[in-house]
């Protein structure tokens, strides 16, 4: 594959950082030793400014290319997940309970790595803007260096994310304009019920059946009320209630996710939501409270920038090896905000086998980190040339 040559020479330095990252594990805004690890990375490598502390533990470094032009912004998560490590390979994570399960310090060594590249070549106009940033996994930190100001502060016209992917062939991409992730939602449902004995169940209100009866009723909103092409996921996750096999429970507990693409359709989930709940509770003779949270918006491409970074991808990987209309996918990422603030594109690099996403097994593949770098270097000056 054409990585580029210069990266391709430090791809060892590339391995030996992402595998110390990988013995680093930090959760959501929480990312103080990774982040020292990619300011002093940064320093080294001679960026022009350098903005530490935003969002906590995000940084915004800028590199200046050759003559005026506008400011294109690369992102790269940071963060780890709260998951028993079982890879058992040689640089394991040295924090129990915590691991890079998503390959986070693999896209933070993909951006490290173009970082080194671009301040050393500087063959584009205008300036990029590297951003490393803390809690995707949960937090929203996307949103919040949005909040702060990094897009208007820095003059980002522009911006991408690379995200990696087990299972698809080693080096290929896949993106699509428009939706490309879903948003997500949470919803919990708390009902309040009289316990008693399980003998005796005519002398409870019992939450227990109420919770089943929620459970189904609430599936019914895919099947039941919203058009059948408007993509739409409703999981109850958990139940939780009762203690013992010979007594009925005062209380129970519904949790779940829901993923949309349309808010139209986000507010007809919650209003049906709310008449199940309040409906099903009624008919059990129980109270139930419903709590409905709106989490990351949808993931949404700009169909040009999409395209443009399609093209950039055929250019490192080859034509056959790059989809660019894969369609969308349920799972929700906070790079969304950034979507929303400037126009840009998430793209998937597939990485090969292995054990999957959010697996205690999932390794980041070291190979395809070069082949990261190359895309975002690339991007940078083809969308911002000298000449």
């Amino acid at each position: 594959m054409p990585v580029v040559n210069r990266i391709a020479d430090f791809a060892a330095d590339m391995t030996a950082w992402r595998q110390h990252l990988h013995t680093i594990p930090e959760l959501q805004f929480e990312c103080h030793e990774t982040a020292a690890f990619v300011a002093d990375r940064l320093r080294e490598f001679g960026v022009d400014e350098l903005h530490e502390g935003i969002a906590k533990t995000g940084i915004v470094a800028i590199i200046n290319g050759q003559g005026e032009g506008p400011t294109i912004g690369l992102r790269a998560d940071m963060d780890a997940l709260p998951i028993p490590e079982e890879t058992e390979v040689e640089y394991t994570s040295k924090n129990p309970g915590k691991m890079h399960a998503c390959g986070h310090d693999g896209h933070t060594t993909m951006l490290l790595g173009a970082a080194r590249y671009l301040a050393e070549t500087r063959n584009f106009r205008g300036r990029v803007a590297l951003i490393f940033q803390p809690a995707e996994e949960e937090g929203g930190g996307a949103g919040v260096m949005v909040e702060e100001g990094i897009m208007d502060r820095f003059d980002i016209s522009q911006v991408y994310a690379l995200h990696n992917a087990p299972g698809f062939a080693e080096g290929s991409f896949y993106t699509t304009p428009g939706p490309i992730m879903a948003a997500v939602d949470t919803f919990e449902v708390h009902i309040q019920g009289v316990g008693g004995h399980g003998a005796m169940p005519h002398e409870t209100r019992d939450p227990v059946m109420a919770a089943c009866g929620i459970a189904q009723a609430i599936q019914t909103i895919v099947s039941r009320n919203h058009y059948a092409l408007d993509d739409l996921v409703v999981s109850v996750t958990q139940i939780h209630t009762g203690t013992v096999n010979n007594v009925i429970p005062d209380t129970a507990y519904i949790n779940g996710t829901v993923r949309a693409f349309d808010p139209n359709v986000q507010k007809m989930v919650i209003e049906r939501m709310e008449q199940i709940v309040q409906g099903q509770a009624t008919s059990y003779g129980v109270e139930a409270r419903l709590d409905y949270e709106k989490n990351y918006p949808a993931t949404i491409n700009d169909a040009e920038k999409a395209g443009f970074a399609a093209d950039v991808a055929r250019d490192i990987s080859g034509v056959e090896r790059v989809v660019d209309n894969t369609g969308r996918e349920m799972g929700a990422e906070d790079f969304s905000y950034m979507l929303q603030s400037r126009p840009g594109a998430y793209l998937f690099l597939g990485q090969g086998e292995g054990a999957g996403l959010h697996h205690p097994k999932y390794n980041f593949n070291d190979e395809i980190a070069p082949i990261g770098a190359s895309f975002f270097a690339r991007i940078v000056e083809k969308a911002q040339p000298l000449s």
